[in-house]
């Protein structure tokens, strides 16, 4: 039952859901005596709505949805119906538990039906409880709170995650003297384990397309969601993650593979969404099998297309974990042994919906066009469908294909233009796309023409400024954009970007801590494409990679000091870009500066775990021709670096004794310094220690005469650890102690970690128990501020050994 637009309040109101926990449940319990309690429940909870005034928007089933005027009344209602549920004598023993949410907020209109976010939010504060649990969201208990009568009380449940919201909601549950007032833990998206993003709008529809998704995912454990761009595969596969949350033990993981070209990365990307470290011996693969053997989880793997090989790697996880799920997101099945396919339908059903096009109250109980309606709304807060305009708007999302992305593109265009003139707009761009790209599939040319129409609305300055964007890959920040897009635009590129998240066609990322955008990956494509029809898009290629690669350069000074767990972060962020830069550096001559650049943070790969990446990016690199120099020289050490961290130390003693050739062969005193040190570990490591010390000394000579102290320092550590290796530790501990004072004074942070956990280990060895776990915690906490997996475990491995030395099993 839906009541009638003129009833409805709009303004500032209370919402108020409800419905019956485990109604099914019930069903099967009561069999034939539901219907009279079903009825019986009805009446009681419309008697306490009515003697409170609230209005029914609507009734289903079991559930309610009921607004207020008053927030105090509308908490008054959910009492007096929670109190009368419960004194309620139930046939056959049932219980009858009904939860219950409220939240006030906007009340907005969209035909004869609230929209907008403040709906969504109270329903899924309703779902988060449980029967008999009266939920508040923040805004309704700060209106009511002091207007509470005696018997009822709040209690703070403190944030939760909840489905379709942006952020987290702090909820209260109403106390009512007399009743339960102990529940299970929330319903909340923070009940599992999950990475699962935060939307960015709400969630419309496709009931029916959700419950056959979570059916076929019950009975295989591959299933790929296809289709073509724009047809809603992300939030699809997102939204049946959470839904799916209480299903899995170990929670669920979605892993964007959209910024991913090459394979290789796949598992990578996997390890990084679901947190498992890789040792540098062992490849990722073998880890994440082994990590997820036995564990039950469903990872969500998006945007496969970009790497259909990897899809081996798929089906070798699934054989090595019995109990993981795998939800993919696919343009095209991945084509693997026991894969189910689910192709994702559109929103819109033409038949029906030009049938309904003459009544905006039938009209806007379609999907599609409710989609459109509620992002409509969020740019023009009055936008109604009316009489006049429902023939357009139904003509819009039948034009569009029921194509969610293609429909909420559209519908951001009414904050500029009535239903009418959009439709005109996307009816002589499509039959120009229909005629211009015949080999594509209709839904994409569909696609491809609701964003060639948003992009010829642009002005020339932001036709230009959207087409240059597309070189970024995962985002970026304003000091990008100044850098790469800026050149020989007049206007502020700030404006031009604010003008296209505006128009949809760039997202604001909000999560992150600084001015930071996102462009869809099938909006970027085509960017990408009229960028290619210019005569600037080398140039503007160019640029990208000379702004990364200067971006790799400036990190080095930072990701051994204070500041490095910010440094670190950034290149996280930037790694797409990062990887991108270094692809096309030999295409614009700028191979030795990715050469330096690469040498430059390679602590970031190693810090974060990506050898095998950073292998791959350094022989890549030193196999293109070139001169010998410092910068290629550089590489060389990275790679040695690189390769020491997997264990492979024949070759970190080959690229070691390169690097030092080469800096000799260029003159460079400080490089060659800095190699001498590197190439003794190699001696070091072989148990060879005279020859060992005689490349140290001869390295802490050269530093000293070019200045380099923090160089000298490390040169001296690595001299103590000489004697550390030849079980020497009496001799050992004073020359680690001066280097991690020296260390502490040139505020090194790695370094001084790193030599923390050296002291740690001689004055072990050297029998001073007490002394020795204070630097290994003291190391522990820098390593964590700075997000350096591998430092965290060296040192627990560290502490474990030193616990069992003096006896602490347990702790070790």
């Amino acid at each position: 039952m839906v009541a009638s637009m003129p009833e409805l309040p709009t303004g500032t109101v209370t919402f108020l859901f409800t419905d019956i926990e485990g109604s099914t449940r019930v069903l099967n319990a009561l069999g034939d005596a539901y219907p009279a309690v079903l009825d019986r429940h009805h009446a009681l909870l419309r008697e306490a709505f009515d003697t409170h005034g609230g209005l029914e928007v609507m009734s289903e089933g079991d559930a309610f949805f009921v607004v207020f005027r008053s927030p105090i009344e509308a908490v008054r209602a959910a009492t007096d119906a929670q109190q009368a549920l419960s004194a309620e004598d139930w046939p056959s023993g049932a219980r009858i538990g009904v939860r219950m949410g409220v939240h006030t907020g906007e009340a907005v209109l969209g035909g004869d039906d609230y929209v907008g976010i403040d709906v969504h939010r109270a329903s899924r504060i309703a779902n988060a409880g449980h029967g008999g649990q009266v939920l508040l969201s923040d805004a309704t208990r700060a209106l009511s709170e002091q207007s509470l009568p005696p018997g009822l009380s709040l209690r703070d449940l403190g944030p939760h995650r909840l489905k379709d919201l942006p952020a987290p909601e702090r909820l209260f549950q109403l106390v009512v003297a007399g009743l339960p007032s102990d529940f299970p833990e929330l319903r909340s998206l923070d009940a599992r384990p999950n990475n699962l993003p935060a939307p960015l709008t709400s969630f419309v529809g496709r009931e029916r397309v959700l419950g056959e998704i979570r059916e076929r995912l019950a009975r295989t454990r591959l299933l790929t969601l296809s289709g073509p761009g724009g047809t809603g595969k992300t939030r699809l596969a997102i939204r049946v993650a959470e839904d799916s949350l209480a299903d899995f033990e170990h929670g669920c993981w979605f892993v964007p593979l959209d910024a991913l070209r090459d394979a290789e990365l796949v598992p990578s990307a996997i390890a990084k969404a679901v947190g498992v470290s890789v040792p540098g011996d062992q490849s990722v693969a073998d880890t994440l099998k082994s990590w997820l053997a036995s564990r039950e989880l469903l990872l969500v793997l998006d945007n496969f297309e970009q790497v259909t090989s990897a899809a081996p790697l798929v089906g070798e996880l699934l054989a090595a974990a019995p109990r993981l799920r795998v939800l993919a997101t696919s343009r095209a099945p991945l084509h693997i042994y026991g894969e189910a396919e689910y192709a994702v339908p559109p929103l819109a059903v033409v038949g029906e919906l030009r049938a309904a096009a003459g009544s905006p109250q039938a009209l806007s109980q379609y999907e599609a066009v409710r989609l459109f309606i509620e992002r409509a709304v969020a740019v023009k807060r009055d936008f109604r469908v009316t009489n006049a305009n429902a023939p357009a708007v139904a003509e819009i999302c039948i034009r569009l294909d029921g194509l969610p992305l293609a429909i909420e593109l559209a519908a951001a265009r009414v904050k500029v233009l009535p239903a009418e003139q959009i439709l005109e707009r996307l009816e002589r761009n499509l039959s120009l796309l229909a005629t211009s790209a015949q080999d594509l599939p209709e839904r994409q040319r569909t696609m491809r023409g609701a964003i060639e129409w948003s992009y010829n609305l642009l002005d020339p300055a932001e036709q230009q400024l959207f087409g240059r964007v597309s070189v970024f890959r995962g985002g970026f920040g304003l000091d990008a954009s100044d850098f790469v897009c800026a050149v020989g635009i007049d206007s502020d590129v700030l404006d031009g970007l604010t003008s296209l998240v505006d128009k949809s066609l760039l997202r604001a990322d909000e999560s992150a801590a600084e001015s930071r955008f996102v462009m869809l990956e099938t909006i970027r494509q085509y960017a990408a494409e009229r960028l290619a029809e210019t005569d600037e898009a080398g140039e503007i290629r160019r640029r990208h990679a000379e702004h990364y690669l200067a971006v790799a350069e400036a990190s080095e000074a930072h990701l051994t000091g204070h500041g490095q767990a910010d440094w670190l972060d950034r290149l996280e962020r930037e790694h797409d870009n990062l990887r991108a830069a270094f692809s096309s550096a030999n295409e614009f001559g700028l191979v030795d500066r990715a050469l330096g650049a690469a040498g430059a943070i390679w602590r970031f790969w190693q810090q974060r775990g990506h050898f095998a990446e950073a292998r791959t990016v350094f022989e890549r690199l030193l196999a293109l021709p070139g001169e010998p120099s410092s910068a290629r020289a550089k590489a060389l050490t990275g790679l040695g670096g690189i390769v020491y961290w997997q264990g492979d130390y024949d070759a970190t003693g080959r690229r070691y004794e390169e690097a030092r050739e080469m800096y000799e062969a260029v003159g460079d005193r400080a490089g060659l310094a800095e190699a001498l040190l590197n190439e003794a570990y190699g001696p070091l490591l072989a148990g060879k220690f005279e020859p060992s010390r005689r490349l140290i000394r001869r390295s802490i000579e050269l530093l000293d005469q070019v200045g380099n102290e923090l160089g000298k320092t490390k040169a001296e550590l690595l001299l103590g650890f000489t004697y550390m290796f030849q079980a020497k530790p009496d001799e050992a501990v004073p020359i680690v102690e001066s280097a991690v004072a020296a260390f502490r004074r040139l505020d090194a942070r790695w370094e001084l970690a790193d030599s923390l956990t050296g002291l740690g280990y001689v004055r072990a060895a050297a029998g001073d128990w007490e002394n020795a776990m204070p630097p290994l915690f003291e190391s522990l906490e820098i390593f964590g501020q700075a997000g350096n997996e591998v430092g965290i475990a060296t040192v627990l491995s560290g502490i474990a050994a030193a616990a069992g030395w003096v006896g602490d099993s347990e702790r070790s």
